[in-house]
């Protein structure tokens, strides 16, 4: 038998698309499938998943004792359901995962097919950005003929509006994002830009012109284009690696993969790719795991918050009218065709139809590649279902229902609300807190009750028999950074040893917002434009890193405190530095250069008359002396970083310059400070490369805009963020961050907070052009709202600031509260 007979037969592959309404059903299934159908020895298994939670809780799932472990038998393989509860094991083991973004596993899958692309995208946002920023440098040399010149005229009002450099940064970064949506949403205006023609293709695929105040888009990209193929004429890559965009490399990928067979496979395509959780992906990501499935296995496990088709509910809905295929899902329309938009929310739930429209686009776009007649035998042979809907309602004993759990029953039955009037439920609101609204005075109170309130349920988790742990609750927020002091002071004010303290774990901090050598670099950055206050110094040494370069001990700072305040030293470094803040010269009065000079004197002296019109600060003698040494030190080192940061320099200096800076005032002194200092490495190399790539490698910088792009890189996500670490989890409402929790808490839920609005750029075209697939902050936010009601197993509670702390006056909740 050839090797491709033998993994055809016994390795099903294809788009395999299984849903379910919890996660824990879904991950179930995929702990079985893994078990029966292991890959080779040392492959890893390729998981796209959306955030660092679901990728960790995925682990701690797999890891688990197998369920013939827990059962103390070997059941057999071909004889176990699909279900929660023969599902509830894991593989025993979590080794050998490569967990990815969808946007990283895209990239690999392309150059794996194709063969001839570099690491990174040129097309990619980061050396796109100085790409730009150097084209629009020149706007002049863009246009080629008047009417040309006359389409500039809207960047070159706002470029010459002050001349900053930081201004031009900041719009090639805003045109960087932009064309990157485009390449991934909408590729067809770009190939028509490409073309020489301006137009705008609608959905439906008529072309509109493009109007006249945004014809610099088109030409900006063609320009854009010209300039990459110019740079890469001497390139040692092909020609159409160097030179395609994103988008002309997916078309290219789509038709090579045609072409693979298991015989020609590429050796570093992974047999099997599953996809866990995700809420949303852009089609041309789908048409990429459709364009592999032949030859892998592509498994898709979607969370589905109905068993019934529920895509007529949402607005929109005629754009998948010919999407829909009947043949597969006939059994799960229940909501009547052809109905008119006033009669809809009779036959639904309006909570899906307010709500579903980003999980309705997704789930449709898997319907339209999806087709289960080719994978559905495989499944049914070994006793497992794709489709995994189960009532969160115990059926034996269904009175006992909760109002949290008769929502979520209702969303799976897609009940309207009239049908579950009809069912005469009772609740009594005495003992049901499954849902419940709270109502605070600003974000402290919230955090005050929200500790309270768990104080009281592990008590009575305790009274009930059924303990409650930390690690079963999970509090969300719009903005973590808003909350994190206030969960610090009000979680963090108990002592370890009291019986009071609740363990806490704070995710999706910014690195610079709470790791102190890079919010000393993040200082260091600043230096030209800081005032040098005594708080700021002060702030710098209660850094370990600086205190090691410059050989002071924690137990040194009252010392230097006092002294500083004796002599007198209020801001700024000497005359020189103020100066450069547009004050009159020779003013050193009360500077630390003034402040130093009397510490000397006094030490030198005593309590001498003043010498040159400095009076002696004489409260210094004795061994502690020596601490004026590294205060002076530290003093000189920030000067002389003052000095050099104020020219332009070229990147290359700049990376050379920054690097040695950092060396001359911090000192890593702990694990922590060395993954900081590899963090600050690893993104100034990444920047310079960055720099590199777009061209502007000679091209002198001010600090300003080094700033403003090279800090932010610190700050971008990963994987590897802790999550589920044995505490209550405080973590920022993001895409399939409500993985299912016993507890689930969402604060904040004020209006205008929450939905967060990002206003789309007045050039951004697609604001106006809805199409399925397309990304929305508020539709985003409304589906995560959904998910995070249905993720709750056992209470959620919502919280928001309703009172002001002024007058007492109502603030409203989000409209997501009104509308729940």
């Amino acid at each position: 038998m050839s090797e491709e007979t033998d993994l055809t037969s016994d390795w099903p592959t294809g788009f395999m698309l299984i849903q379910g309404n919890r996660l824990e059903s879904l991950r179930g299934l995929l702990s079985a499938w893994l078990s029966r159908h292991p890959l080779h020895p040392l492959e890893n298994e390729v998981i796209l998943v959306q955030s660092n939670g679901i990728g960790q809780w995925l682990k701690l799932a797999l890891a688990a004792p197998r369920a013939e472990d827990l059962d103390g038998d070997e059941p057999s393989r071909q004889g176990r359901i699909a279900t929660a509860d023969a599902l509830s094991g894991g593989c025993g083991i979590a080794a050998a995962l490569d967990l990815m973004l969808p946007a990283r596993f895209l990239w690999q899958a392309y150059r794996a097919v194709l063969g001839d692309l570099p690491e990174i995208s040129a097309y990619d946002k980061a050396p796109l950005v100085w790409r730009l920023y150097r084209l629009l440098g020149d706007l002049d040399a863009l246009a080629t003929h008047t009417e040309e010149r006359t389409w500039l005229n809207p960047l070159r009002g706002f470029l010459d509006s002050d001349g900053d450099a930081r201004r031009r940064q900041q719009l090639a970064a805003r045109l960087s994002d932009l064309y990157d949506q485009y390449q991934v949403y909408r590729a067809d205006w770009l190939s028509a830009w490409e073309q020489g023609e301006d137009v705008l293709i609608r959905p439906n695929g008529t072309q509109i012109p493009l109007p006249e105040e945004h014809r610099w888009q088109p030409l900006l990209w063609r320009r854009l284009r010209q300039d990459l193929a110019k740079h890469h004429q001497d390139s040692t890559a092909p020609a159409p690696a160097a030179e395609a965009s994103r988008a002309q490399i997916h078309q290219r990928f789509l038709a090579q993969a045609k072409t693979l067979t298991w015989a020609t496979r590429p050796s570093d395509l992974p047999r099997r790719v599953i996809v866990f959780g995700i809420s949303s992906l852009p089609r041309q990501a789908i048409e990429v795991l459709e364009a592999l499935a032949p030859v892998a296995q592509v498994m898709l496990f979607v969370h589905n918050p109905s068993q019934h088709y529920w895509g007529d509910l949402v607005e929109g809905r005629e754009l998948f009218r010919d999407l829909f295929r009947p043949y597969q899902r006939t059994a799960m329309r229940k909501v009547p065709e052809h109905l008119q938009d006033a009669e809809l929310h009779l036959h639904g739930h309006p909570l899906l139809a307010a709500w579903g429209k980003q999980g309705r686009d997704y789930i449709r776009l898997l319907d339209e590649h999806d087709d289960r007649s080719v994978y559905e035998a495989h499944f049914a042979e070994q006793n497992l279902k794709i489709d995994l809907f189960e009532s969160p309602i115990d059926a034996s004993n269904p009175n006992n229902a909760t109002l949290l759990q008769q929502l979520q029953d209702d969303i799976l039955e897609l009940r309207p609300l009239h049908e579950r009037r009809e069912l005469g439920t009772a609740i009594d609101p005495r003992h049901d807190r499954s849902l419940s609204f709270l109502i605070a005075h600003g974000p402290q109170r919230e955090v005050e009750i929200l500790h309270d309130q768990l104080l009281d349920a592990f008590a009575s988790a305790k009274r009930a028999g059924t303990p409650l742990q930390p690690r079963d609750i999970l509090v969300m927020v719009p903005d973590v950074s808003v909350y994190a002091p206030h969960i610090e002071a009000v979680f963090g004010r108990l002592e370890r040893d009291d019986p009071r303290r609740i363990p806490f774990q704070i995710t999706d901090q910014s690195e610079r917002q709470r790791d102190p050598l890079l919010i000393g670099i993040d200082s260091l950055l600043n230096l030209p434009q800081a005032r040098f206050a005594v708080s700021d110094l002060l702030d710098l040494l209660e850094i370990p890193a600086l205190r090691a370069r410059f050989g002071l001990a924690e137990a040194d700072l009252p010392r230097l405190r006092q002294w500083i305040e004796g002599a007198k030293i209020r801001w700024g470094l000497d005359a020189e530095q103020r100066a450069g803040l547009d004050l009159p010269d020779g003013l050193e009065q009360n500077s630390w250069r003034f402040g130093l000079k009397r510490m000397l004197l006094g030490f030198a002296t005593g309590g001498s008359e003043a010498w040159q019109g400095i009076e002696p600060f004489d409260e210094i003698g004795g061994l502690e002396a020596a601490l004026i040494g590294p205060l002076a030190q530290l003093l000189e080192a920030l000067g002389e970083s003052w000095s050099l940061l104020q020219p332009p320099r070229t990147p290359t200096d700049w990376s050379a310059l920054l690097a040695e800076r950092i060396d001359a005032l911090f000192l890593a002194c702990s694990e922590a400070d060395e993954r900081a200092l590899a963090l600050w490495r690893n993104a100034l190399e990444q920047w310079l490369l960055d720099c590199t790539d777009g061209g502007v490698e000679n091209e002198p910088l001010p600090l300003e805009v080094v700033r403003d792009s090279l800090l932010p890189s610190l700050d971008t996500p990963t994987l590897s963020q802790r999550f589920l670490a044995g505490a209550v989890n405080v973590a920022t409402l993001m895409p399939m961050r409500a993985i299912p929790f016993r507890q689930i808490w969402l604060l904040g839920m004020n209006d205008g907070d929450y939905p967060r609005s990002r206003r789309p750029a007045d050039f951004d075209l697609m604001a106006n052009d809805d199409r399925p697939g397309d990304r929305s902050r508020r539709e985003d936010d409304r589906y995560l709202f959904l998910e995070a009601l249905l993720a709750a197993r056992e209470r959620l509670v919502i919280s928001w600031v309703g009172r002001s702390l002024r007058d007492d006056s109502e603030r409203p909740p989000s409209v997501l509260v009104g509308q729940l």
